[in-house]
């Protein structure tokens, strides 16, 4: 099902694609941010018979691009409910879109679902009227991209690790640290390649970390001015070792198929698509990656079909094509189920490993409201990252 690969790069590069840190809602400061009272549908009615999804690429398939990919004829077949969607191109037009209310649905990326939550642009989800959020891996619950004050405002669809990947003839070693896309003494110098976003700064976070304690980082999106130039100043010494700086799916599978770039930072759907020579890993420290949500508009018009949609989409056989046309794993345990398809699938994209998910923190937004816990200091915010990133490439 998993055919259209270069729509990935737009669904997941152009905007954030899922975020959070591992941690969940109960745990999280941001469990403590005013948000506007909007209420839950309290039970569902008949469908309006429309409705307005803005999502990412690969999502919301209608056999339009290929007639072996469609899932929303049959919805549509089944309530009613005719699905009218718009492509995202990056979080920030989808939430301004998003605020419009022109649209029920988004496929919020994690750098959205906040932004949405706290200005009382999402609807808290009554899950009762959901029954395959029962299914959903524990892992992907009442976290911080899709919970807050101990409601749910996001149902998961799927997640990926950003994993160190590398090419096994050159780098005959398998590694077990980021430390070779890092350190300047790095035998790969030159041959080093690294994703192009301000918010692979917390990468840099997430390894010192681990390497250098003193600076008391304990959440690599919750940086202080400190921190935040320690991270920085490790990106500057990286850039001397890096090959090229990748947002494009297309240009990371063609840096490592032409042997300009033996190792760095990847996903699953790329290094399944390089194939033999090429391998994988979540190294010690851990890694960052991403998650999204399906998100309801506070203004929806239509709240009955978009309440069916996301059930039906969380559903184990669309959530398993999702997720295969997507390249991702998929949110629903019992999509794994099924077919041999299913069970290999999940098996490669490690669908309910939590184990493996462990130390990925997923994609988020940092906010001068410190995600680690801190009261008396102030982190730094996206923008200031974005104004580092710039520092870093020069």
């Amino acid at each position: 099902m998993r055919t259209i690969v270069p729509a990935l790069a737009a669904a997941v590069v152009l905007g954030l694609a899922g975020c959070s840190s591992s941690s969940s809602s109960s745990d999280s400061p941001s469990g403590g941010l005013t948000v506007p009272d909007v209420p839950a549908l309290e039970k569902l009615g008949e469908s309006e018979d429309e409705l307005n999804i803005i999502a990412w690429p690969g999502y919301v398939e209608d056999g339009t691009t290929n007639p072996d990919v469609d899932w929303v004829t049959t919805f549509t077949e089944e309530t009613g409910c005719k699905v009218n969607r718009k492509i995202g191109e990056t979080s920030d037009q989808m939430v301004s879109l998003m605020r419009t209310g022109d649209y029920d649905v988004i496929s919020a990326s994690g750098d959205a679902s906040l932004r949405l939550i706290v200005g009382g642009d999402a609807a808290p989800l009554n899950t009762d009227l959901i029954p395959n959020f029962a299914n959903v891996v524990e892992g992907m619950k009442e976290q911080t991209y899709n919970s807050l004050n101990g409601k749910t405002y996001g149902i998961p669809l799927g997640r990926g690790a950003n994993i160190l990947q590398y090419n096994t003839d050159v780098v005959t070693e398998a590694p077990t640290s980021w430390d070779v896309v890092w350190e300047k003494d790095s035998p790969y110098a030159g041959k080093v390649i690294a994703y192009d976003s301000p918010i692979y700064i917390a990468d840099a976070a997430l390894y010192l970390m681990a390497h250098q304690p003193e600076l008391g980082i304990t959440n690599p999106y919750a940086l202080d001015e400190e921190q935040l130039q320690a991270a920085v100043d490790l990106l500057k010494q990286q850039n001397e070792l890096v090959s090229e700086y990748w947002a494009l799916y297309t240009n990371n599978v063609s840096s490592f198929q032409s042997g300009s770039s033996v190792l760095g930072t990847s996903w699953q759907v790329i290094l399944n698509e390089l194939g033999d020579g090429f391998a994988g890993t979540v190294p010690e420290e851990g890694a960052t990656g991403w998650a999204d949500t399906w998100m309801v508009s506070a203004k929806a018009q239509h709240p009955n079909c978009a309440y069916k949609w996301i059930d039906y989409a969380t559903s184990p056989d669309v959530d398993a094509a999702i997720a295969q046309n997507f390249g991702m794993a998929p949110a629903n345990a019992l999509s794994c189920e099924g077919s041999p398809e299913n069970a290999a699938h999940c098996e490669t994209y490690h669908a309910t490993d939590e184990e493996y998910f462990k130390n990925v923190w997923f994609w988020t937004t940092p906010i001068e409201q410190c995600l680690d816990g801190r009261k008396d200091v102030t982190c730094t915010t996206y923008q200031q990252w974005t104004e580092a990133w710039a520092s870093v490439k020069g």
